[in-house]
């Protein structure tokens, strides 16, 4: 008799309440009859480094831009991908209405549901226009069910919606288990590289925003996307963060509407459409996501407080690099922030995660603070505690852009020229 974790495969002869090995708080799960013979042991096949490089990957191209951009240049066969995001983001909506596109492009897709109904994806589909004879409609949660299929019908694609409602029954734990979502996950993953059927997963996402289940979960897949939003103004971006068929963090633009998603392909000039650059606290950021760029506007709100802790309160940024740069503006510029309550805002429910956003920051909280609208500006750059401000990479690709939006008065230290947030300061007008 033994025990073995679900999560990290670690082996024990008794049984524990934890993992030794890799910390998990699932208990040991009792493993047996799995020795073999020595005599029926099977060897494993090779393939020569030559033969398997000539075959080359069939990527479908699935006729949204924006999707064919972030995976890569299409859907790869025997591909594994998992689609996570908070739950009314538009998961669904948007696996489906790619569903629409590749069959109206000649291919076959199955979509297993075990969450809703088959009238449930029905009627979403009749809202979104899609009625094709190539998609088929799953309502099962046997993953083995699902697999056996898959494997007769051999669809272009299949997409499970979700990995967390869907289960082996021998394991006997409720679906959404660790132990639970491990196997399907394996089941499925083995079915794409067996058959060559493209499997999209839908995962659900804990309260801290990471994908629930085990983190084994992103390793096993070969694409890992999550769908974000501000679910008040409608926008989606779709990124990607794990790719082993093309980049990793390159974005796609949506807009959330009555009929579905549609594409955003100038994302610039849509958040620029409601850009009110004569109101303090608002700045251009020149962001880029992968080979794009795309300009973001930066809200500041500085508020005077009689509370002994005044609030931070972060969306689409890093809480521990602006709550660093609010330091770095009270020690080097003399703003005064410690009885000041601080809201900063990236507009339209975008994140940001280079370090570049530092500079656009400052210049947002203290035109906030100083009640002065800065007018059409544009900043970057990384600040540094001793209040500098240094250059970022991609600058040549952030100025194209602002010049194809027509932003000249930029704040930022380009072409590697020193800068020092006092002078910033200044250049802005403050």
């Amino acid at each position: 008799m033994a025990f073995r974790c679900e999560i990290c495969g670690h082996r024990s002869a008794k049984w524990m309440g934890f993992c030794p090995q890799c910390g998990s708080n699932e208990p040991l799960a009792e493993v047996a009859g799995e020795t073999k013979a020595r005599g029926k042991l099977r060897a494993a096949e090779t393939v020569g480094l030559k033969a398997a490089s000539a075959q080359s990957s069939d990527r479908r191209i699935t006729g949204w831009g924006e999707i064919d951009r972030v995976l890569g240049g299409g859907v790869v066969a025997g591909s594994v991908l998992l689609l996570g995001g908070e739950p009314g983001v538009g998961k669904s909506t948007l696996l489906l209405q790619l569903a629409g596109s590749l069959a109206g492009r000649g291919d076959s897709v199955m979509v297993a549901s075990a969450e809703e109904s088959a009238d449930q994806v029905a009627m979403r589909a009749g809202r979104l226009g899609i009625g094709h004879e190539a998609i088929g409609l799953v309502t099962d949660d046997d993953v083995d069910a699902i697999v056996t299929l898959a494997e007769r019908e051999r669809p272009a694609l299949l997409i499970i919606d979700s990995i967390q409602t869907v289960g082996v029954p021998e394991i006997g734990a409720a679906p959404g288990g660790v132990a639970q979502v491990r196997e399907s996950a394996a089941r499925l993953v083995r079915l794409a590289k067996t058959t060559g059927v493209a499997v999209v997963l839908v995962g659900h996402v804990t309260k801290e925003g990471g994908l629930a289940g085990p983190k084994m979960l992103e390793h096993m897949v070969d694409v890992v996307l999550y769908l974000e939003g501000d679910p008040d103004r409608g926008f989606r971006v779709l990124r990607s963060t794990k790719n082993r068929f093309g980049a990793t963090h390159v974005s796609g633009m949506f807009d959330m509407r009555s009929e579905g998603l549609t594409e955003v392909e100038d994302p610039s000039k849509l958040f620029l459409d409601g850009w009110e650059s004569d109101v303090p606290g608002t700045v251009i950021y020149p962001a880029v996501e992968g080979r794009r760029s795309i300009l973001v506007e930066i809200q500041a709100l500085v508020s005077p407080t009689k509370q002994a802790q005044p609030r931070r309160s972060i969306r689409g940024l890093d809480p521990t690099r602006v709550n660093q740069v609010l330091a770095v503006l009270d020690r080097h510029s003399s703003l005064s922030l410690h009885d000041k309550e601080v809201y900063v805002n990236v507009v339209g429910g975008w994140r940001i995660d280079e370090p570049g956003c530092d500079l656009p920051v400052a210049l947002a909280v203290a035109s906030s603070y100083s009640d002065r609208p800065l007018g059409r500006l544009a900043a970057w750059g990384e600040i540094g505690l001793a209040g500098e401000v240094r250059s970022i990479p991609m600058e040549t690709r952030r100025i194209e852009e602002l010049d194809r939006m027509g932003l000249e008065h930029r704040v930022a230290p380009i072409g590697g020229k020193p800068l020092r947030l006092g002078q910033a300061l200044a250049d802005a007008g403050l």
